[in-house]
């Protein structure tokens, strides 16, 4: 034992020194001595011991199937104790332990091979081409397939997009990887969390989502480690994910985390420092004169030219005409003081040229991302540790606001017997953020509420905040702050058993979800001073505390059964299902901190205080079956069935019965198709159709709900309670139902280095819950809702493949692979029996009706600008579009075109029979969606990449997009220089704003929709570019490591746009694809840009 401990220690010592050389990375932190300390003991526990037993050399020489040489193939021992690759002359040498067995060897493109050591001291190996995807194991509901056999929509991808990309989400990741899989990420906060869509807009009445299950187990893929993932499948039409029954109405996400590989312990350790920065920064006028003078004119413009603005919006500033001459005088004089006292009232004036976004963002953050993970197996036992710790500093310049996420997993099972296994899954999960904005929309106090004006300064000449500033940035410097935890734990129990030469198979699972959040929010008064030797505090001192606990259970019992007869082949599978969910909430919120900086509710003594609470249970329970056949791996069905029962529909409807059934056809196994086999491996052809309930609703709908409440008035000194009237019921309320038709084509030619698969589908989504029929208004309550709605989705989706190598000294591997989708949506029965077509005022979202191109927006179709007054007076009447405050058209002002030759412009009585000279004038739903990966490698080289993007989509700005309209929106908002240079004025005609004024992108006024202002929001942006350089084998054995490789990673780092050729201030991946939607404006978070280095490590 000396001998093994001697040498463990001179491991130590090389484990030592390679931690010296991060520690220049990690500077100044005390992880050195912890990865030291962590990495020796691990080391030791995981078999350091093999060095004490006798060893030997081996040689040998590995080849193709046509004799030549192979290089760079990973020679490793069953027991994974020591690992070599050949070299240019495909030779190798391996000292190999007496306690080794086999050895393994391996290489990209290529079949492994296991060869028994014995006696033998040379080994003469070829190894063939590799197995093809035809015959990969495919995830799907309840078990696997060969994905040769598979006839419903099925897609998987591996680990590959989750390695060497330092993400906080799983979500951002998994963006345009994979077919119509939508995941609109449209803020940069890394706790955000957006839902899985499949195929598109799935229901206008309850919604619905792609159900994620992480193990087979429903789970939430935010508190999951991306790199613990082995591979994601994606189930898109009804028949694949029918055994889900109604908690799979819209598609299925199928999650496996990673299980221990090979039979000796092993130590992975992957880590990643990054910086990060905004994908934009926007380009906004600065200068306090430039923006003063502008802003008066807009202000005047509205009010044609009849009055001047007295106040710059929110922010506390005083104006008139003798300031802006100020201002420009300070201006034409920089060595003027920016802050003068204002004789006649005492009170500051300023004259600054403050950039405020470059005062709220910092300019460049950073982050890192450690992944470890312990990993070992034997016959009876496997198991798998790993460990993640996740951060990322505050983009706010001005206080604090990080972010940083733990994942621990402990995964292993017990072969019990030689036909019971029993298994452990362990979870835990936790992150933190803190918010010092509180929730409140910094991004629109300073570009819409007046906060932003560049006069104003951050701290006045003794110290104390200025009251422009208290209103936007201060708010983050008084100690406000909201901090968000989030906890999970969650355990899985499983039992395998197999019986029957492994024919017949049953499992059991139990699952238990423990969530905890938690918000705690500090509101504190900023003060401030407009004058000096005054301070300014409201003294408000306010804590809220508010939790949200969730505990559910899942229990999933079933088992299949194959069996063949000549070359009918039969695979049977039967399973119960049930799920309990029990949510409860609470706040408590008052006023009177003592001391702010300390949150306790014992500190807040105040008299104003509300507590609430609340919560839900829901439960649900099905048994579901599946028959697979095939007749030869040529003929191939499958049927399936669910039964399902939920507790959120009334004890008439709680219970659903919903089939499907899919077909395919592998034409080339026919022998008619013989004279294809030199150049097709696979064709197939599959159709399927299927009928699922949508569970996705809020429980009690179908109840009388009565809320209790307290009066906002004072009677005796209090505010009394009192029940609200509970909402009227529908009669026969009861489940949607999506009903899907899938064709689907799948090929691989050339060896199977090219592969394409093609699906077609349609989808009819019955019975929506949406708004009744109209009711009188003397009824006295709200319009019911029941099932009123029904939606028609129709799309298709592409994925294409390209893999090979050029065949070298080294041979160059590489691939491409493409996807394309797309998807569209129509209303096909909505309550609006007179058509109406109503447009909301600020996002000009227009309401449902039959017949309707989900996601249409409606508008005018723009002729130019009013030239003279005598265009004016010639045009058709144009006075149903405000053109000002007093509705006085000029020239400058946008000139509608009149559609139906009435001489007037309007809407006409706004239906579907009378809609004036309204049209249809784009659609705002995101189309042709695709995303590209490439990669190659050579030698220990090998370099990614993966765009992603949206080919068509129209964006209108609407109220509140001052990155876009700016000062058109509100006249003391922000003002972009795109918009200050391209104004209309007489001198520059064509310009392409109009005349300037505000607020005029709202309700009837002039900016309204139209076609001159719609947006090509299309984008294709790099998500992805990773080099990887993998440290030859001969030097990370100096070292004891059987791998090691250092990658640099960008993401985020181009992005190309339509819309750049008029302004790049905007991120197009940050506009969501909603009818009307306004844009980033409502997201104080950017879009960020991400470069990193990293490592990964196998010991």
């Amino acid at each position: 034992m000396s001998y093994i401990f001697k040498k463990c220690l001179e491991i130590e010592h090389l484990v030592s020194m390679f931690a010296i050389h991060m520690s220049y990375i990690c500077i100044k932190s005390n992880a050195l001595y912890i990865m030291k300390r962590l990495l020796f003991y691990l080391l030791l526990v995981s078999g350091c011991v093999h060095v004490a037993f006798g060893q030997r050399l081996v040689t040998g020489k590995v080849r193709d199937t046509g004799g030549n040489p192979l290089v760079t193939v990973t020679i490793t021992t069953d027991d994974q104790a020591v690992q070599t690759q050949t070299d240019d002359n495909g030779s190798f040498k391996l000292t190999v332990p007496e306690t080794s067995k086999f050895l393994i060897f391996s290489l990209v493109g290529k079949q492994e091979v296991r060869s028994s050591i014995g006696a033998k001291e040379t080994f003469d190996i070829v190894l063939e081409d590799a197995q093809t995807e035809l015959d990969e194991v495919v995830v799907v509901g309840y078990g696997t397939q060969k994905r040769v056999n598979l006839t419903g929509s099925v897609d998987q991808v591996g680990s590959e997009y989750f390695e060497n990309r330092p993400v906080p989400s799983v979500s951002r990741a998994l963006q345009g990887v994979i077919p119509n899989l939508n995941v609109n990420q449209s803020n940069g906060n890394p706790t955000s969390n957006p839902a899985f869509n499949v195929r598109g807009l799935t229901s206008i009445g309850a919604g619905g989502e792609a159900l994620v299950l992480i193990d087979g187990i429903v789970g939430d893929p935010a508190f999951l480690n991306p790199n613990d993932i082995e591979s994601v499948t994606v189930l898109k039409d009804a028949a694949s994910a029918a055994v889900y029954g109604a908690r799979g109405a819209f598609g299925v996400i199928l999650i496996t985390t990673k299980s221990s590989k090979g039979s000796r312990s092993q130590i992975d350790y992957s880590g990643a420092f990054s910086s990060l920065d905004r994908t934009v920064k926007r380009n906004l006028v600065t200068d306090g004169y430039r923006w003063a003078k502008m802003f008066a004119e807009s202000y005047a413009g509205w009010y044609d030219n009849a009055s001047f603005p007295a106040t710059v919006g929110a922010s506390g500033l005083l104006f008139s005409q003798e300031y802006l001459d100020a201002l420009k005088e300070h201006s034409e004089n920089p060595g003027l003081p920016e802050v003068e006292v204002d004789p006649a009232t005492g009170n500051y004036v300023y004259y600054g040229n403050t950039d405020w976004e470059k005062l709220l963002y910092a300019d460049g953050i950073q982050g890192m991302d450690h992944t470890i993970s312990f990993s070992g197996a034997n016959e009876k036992l496997d198991y798998m540790v790993s460990g993640k710790y996740y951060k990322q500093d505050g983009i706010y310049r001005l206080a604090d606001n990080g972010f940083d996420r733990y994942n621990v997993r402990v995964k292993g099972g017990v072969q019990v017997t030689d036909w019971l296994k029993v298994s452990s899954n362990s979870n835990f999960s936790n992150y933190n953020y803190t918010d010092p904005f509180r929730g409140a929309n910094v991004f629109s106090l300073l570009n819409v509420n007046g906060y932003g004006a560049p006069m104003g300064i951050l701290y006045n000449p003794d110290g104390t905040l200025t009251q422009q500033a208290a209103g936007a940035l201060g708010i983050s410097m008084a100690g406000n702050e909201n901090q968000s935890s989030r906890f999970l734990f969650q355990q899985d129990i499983s039992l395998a058993a197999s019986f029957l030469d492994g024919k017949l198979n049953i499992r059991g699972d139990f699952s238990y979800q423990n969530t905890r959040t938690q918000d705690m929010t500090k509101l504190v008064s900023v003060p401030y001073s407009r004058r000096p030797g005054e301070v300014i505090d409201q003294n408000v001192r306010q804590l809220t505390k508010a939790s949200i606990l969730q505990n559910y259970f899942t229990y999933n019992l079933y088992g299949d059964y194959q069996y063949t007869i000549g070359k009918h082949n039969f695979k049977i599978l039967l399973g119960g299902n049930l799920e309990d969910n029990r949510l409860e909430n609470q706040s408590v919120t008052r006023d009177g901190l003592l001391i702010p900086e300390l949150s306790d509710l014992n500190l807040a003594v105040g008299q104003n205080f509300t507590i609430t609470g609340g919560g839900n249970q829901w439960a649900i329970a099905g048994v579901f079956g599946r028959i697979n056949y095939n007749f030869d791996e040529k003929y191939l069905l499958e049927v399936n069935g669910r039964y399902d029962g939920s507790s959120k529909f009334p004890k008439s409807q709680q219970f659903g019965f919903f089939p499907s059934v899919s077909a395919g056809w592998r034409i080339n196994e026919e022998s008619f198709m013989d004279w294809s086999d030199i150049w097709l491996n696979d064709l197939k052809v599959r159709a399927s159709y299927g009928a699922l309930g949508n569970s996705q609703i809020a429980p009690y709908l179908f109840v009388e709900q009565l809320r209790a409440a307290k009066a906002t008035y004072i009677l005796n000194g209090q505010q009394p309670a009192y029940i609200r009237n509970p909402a009227v019921i529908a009669d026969d309320f009861t489940w949607e139902t999506a009903r899907t038709f899938n064709l689907g084509l799948d090929a691989a030619l050339l060896d199977n280095r090219l592969s394409a698969t093609f699906d077609w589908y349609r989808r009819e989504t019955i019975n929506m819950i949406t708004a009744g029929p109209q009711i009188p208004v003397v009824f006295g309550a709200a319009i019911p809702t029941g099932n009123y709605a029904d939606l028609h989705t129709k799309g298709y989706e592409l994925s294409v493949q390209w893999r090979d190598q050029i065949d070298m000294a080294k041979p160059l591997f590489y691939g491409i692979r493409a996807i394309f989708s797309d998807n569209i949506s129509y209303i096909t029965r909505f309550n609006n029996p007179l058509g109406l077509i109503t447009q909301n005022d600020y996002t000009f979202a227009t309401n449902f009706y039959e017949g309707q191109r989900y996601g249409d927006l409606w508008g005018y179709e723009t002729e130019g600008f009013f030239t003279s007054a005598e265009d004016i007076a010639s045009h058709a009447d144009q006075s149903a579009v405000i053109a000002s405050g007093g509705n006085i058209p000029l020239p400058g002002d946008v000139k509608f075109k009149d559609l139906n030759g009435d001489g007037m412009i309007n809407k006409g009585n706004r239906t579907l029979d009378d809609h004036g000279d309204w049209t249809i004038i784009g659609n705002t739903t995101p189309r042709y969606s695709y995303g590209l990966t490439a990669d190659l490698s050579w030698s220990n080289f090998s370099v990614s990449a993966f765009f992603q993007g949206i080919g068509k989509r129209d964006w209108y700005p609407s109220y509140g997009a001052t990155e876009f309209w700016g000062q058109y929106t509100v006249w003391y908002g922000s003002l972009p220089v795109h918009t200050y240079e391209n104004r209309w004025t007489p001198d520059n005609p064509d310009a392409y704003f109009p005349r300037y004024k505000a607020p005029m992108p709202y309700g009837e006024r002039q900016l309204q929709p139209q076609t001159k202002y719609i947006q090509n929001a299309s984008y294709v942006r790099l998500k992805d570019l990773t080099i990887t350089y993998r440290i030859p084998q001969r030097i990370s054995e100096r070292i004891r490591l059987k791998n090691a490789a250092i990658y640099l990673s960008g993401q985020n780092i181009w992005t190309y746009s339509p819309m750049f050729k008029l302004t790049k201030d905007i991120d197009p991946e940050a506009i969501t694809g909603n009818p009307g939607t306004g844009g980033q404006h409502g997201h104080a978070y950017p879009m960020l840009k991400t470069y990193s280095i990293g490592v990964n490590l196998t010991l």
